[in-house]
């Protein structure tokens, strides 16, 4: 056994839960970018399990001869966007530390530490004009695009904001991964870092599981974008009002759900008078449709432009009679993405994460 092969055995969790193929689990998979660490969710279905090494190496004359990688052309295309209900919102809250926290079998959680101080820091840095123009001005140049719009109404702060403590420099921040995929995070929050000293945490899933985690204790404040579930939040008491401000769900950055699918659109989503003319010519054609599935804020736009009378809705149950076309994924919008474009289906996304994954060739 080589070094290299040594070092990564060493890696290897030793103490795993026992899980079976059929079961459902999710993943938290630290990821280093650079000085910055966060924590990104998966989640699904077991379809398989394989023991072995940590690695396994293909024998050297195959890797000498393997052929040189091909550039990828991503199938998949931006066929309806800028409807008027296709708008994304992205909101921030402060968890409230006095919130009646659960975890996930809805016991009661206590003892929940709470960083509000960092919190505030944060919230108040990412509505100052400094961070707003680092949002508006992301991927301008990479994409010739623009990934994120300032709300004309956002309130700014023009305040002071505290510089870390000891006690205070590690921020929780759960959020969705229609932003963070977008590379908006990566791109933005290292300034506000190295300006005061925190360090944020990142986790990263979809809107439904990002609000979870924070009513779990287990996040200092949310960025997502799902208006319904975001005000379900602060009616629930998890939610708190930064001084200064007068709500306590802080809208501030905004962009356009999209409509993708494959160049030859079978369906005629292009030329429909609208995204709901575009979902009923889906569904009429039974053409594959990629749900996200999960609960998230993209999920939740998308149930909403399927026609009344299909009644679709998060239940199973609803679609059962649909199964032939419509795909509930239950994972993240990379994941969707990947799918769509290896099954030729249809998929509704935010554009920021759309450009990002075909600049990715494909791949996130």
């Amino acid at each position: 056994m080589d070094k290299i092969q040594a070092f990564a055995n060493e890696q290897l969790k030793t103490e795993i839960p026992q899980f079976e193929i059929g079961d459902s689990i999710v993943v938290h998979h630290k990821i280093k970018e650079g000085a910055r660490e966060r924590i990104q969710l998966f989640d699904g279905l077991v379809i398989a399990k394989k023991n072995g090494e940590a690695k396994e190496e293909a024998p050297a004359e195959e890797v000498a001869e393997a052929p040189a990688e091909e550039a990828v052309v991503v199938d998949t295309g931006i066929l309806k966007e800028a409807d008027e209900k296709m708008l994304n919102t992205y909101s921030m809250i402060a968890v409230n530390p006095e919130a009646p926290f659960v975890d996930a079998d809805g016991n009661a959680v206590a003892d929940v530490a709470v960083n509000t101080a960092g919190a505030d820091a944060l919230i108040q840095w990412l509505l100052t004009d400094e961070a707003l123009s680092l949002a508006a001005e992301y991927g301008k140049e990479e994409y010739n695009d623009t990934l994120f719009y300032v709300l004309e109404d956002v309130v700014k702060y023009e305040g002071e904001i505290a510089e870390a403590t000891e006690e205070t420099k590690t921020i929780r921040l759960s959020t969705t991964t229609s932003v963070n995929d977008a590379g908006l995070l990566a791109a933005i929050l290292p300034v506000f870092e190295e300006a005061y000293g925190y360090t944020v945490e990142i986790q990263s899933a979809g809107t439904g599981k990002a609000i979870a985690a924070a009513k779990n204790g287990n996040a200092d404040l949310i960025l997502v974008h799902s208006k319904s579930q975001e005000e379900a939040f602060v009616e629930g008491g998890f939610g708190r009002v930064l001084e200064g401000f007068e709500t306590e769900r802080l809208s501030f950055l905004y962009n356009y759900f999209v409509l993708c699918g494959p160049s030859a659109d079978p369906a005629g989503v292009k030329e429909a008078a609208s995204v709901l003319d575009a979902f009923k010519a889906i569904a009429d054609g039974t053409y594959t449709f990629i749900s996200r599935g999960d609960g998230s804020g993209t999920h939740t736009k998308e149930l909403a432009l399927w026609p009344e009378e299909m009644g679709i809705t998060a239940e199973a149950e609803s679609f059962a009679d649909y199964t032939e076309w419509y795909v509930s994924a239950n994972t993240g919008m990379g994941a969707c993405l990947v799918m769509a474009e290896e099954m030729g289906a249809y998929i509704l996304t935010d554009k920021a994460t759309f450009l990002t994954f075909v600049a990715n060739n494909g791949v996130m």
